[in-house]
């Protein structure tokens, strides 16, 4: 790896702790609209997103109320998101990963963690739908934006 990839990584890293911290109060609940998030997007440009975003959200967690199983769980779901976002070819597809993934794995999370009266299944649509909100709503024109500027960006095509 080089100079310039390990300093990408730490960027990005920086950033999602940067901005997980910055709207903590959106970060850490069950319906969460994390606007860190958006940065999920990224590994269908690079692959040097996977490392920043796992590490970004290794940091960030370490203040989840949910503890260590944040840190653990949170952060292995965001590295297979971010692996899955890298092998989508379409635009459009590149911030579905985060959704299922986010959804699934973080709301069994809750649901076992929380001991709340919500079933497993409405965590997960909790959890859903504020990734939906943030990966497509924000996610989709970030892409649209880094795709017009792409010839300036600091990382290698993937």
């Amino acid at each position: 790896m080089t100079t310039k990839n390990i300093t990408t990584v730490a960027m990005i890293a920086a950033i999602y702790v940067l901005l997980t911290y910055l709207f903590a109060p959106l970060s850490f609940n069950y319906i969460q609209f994390r606007i860190s998030e958006v940065l999920t997007v990224l590994p269908f440009f690079t692959r040097l997103a996977i490392p920043g975003l796992f590490i970004g959200t290794i940091i960030s967690n370490l203040l989840s109320p949910a503890g260590i199983y944040d840190v653990v769980f949170g952060s292995l779901a965001t590295l297979l998101a971010a692996y899955l976002t890298s092998l989508t070819k379409n635009r459009f597809l590149a911030p579905l990963p985060p959704v299922i993934v986010n959804a699934v794995i973080i709301g069994v999370l809750l649901g076992f963690i929380g001991g709340l009266q919500v079933g497993i299944p409405w965590l997960m649509l909790y959890v859903g739908f504020g990734e939906l909100g943030v990966c497509y709503l924000l996610g989709l024109p970030f892409i649209f934006l880094l795709e017009r500027y792409q010839h300036v960006l600091p990382w290698e095509k993937k």
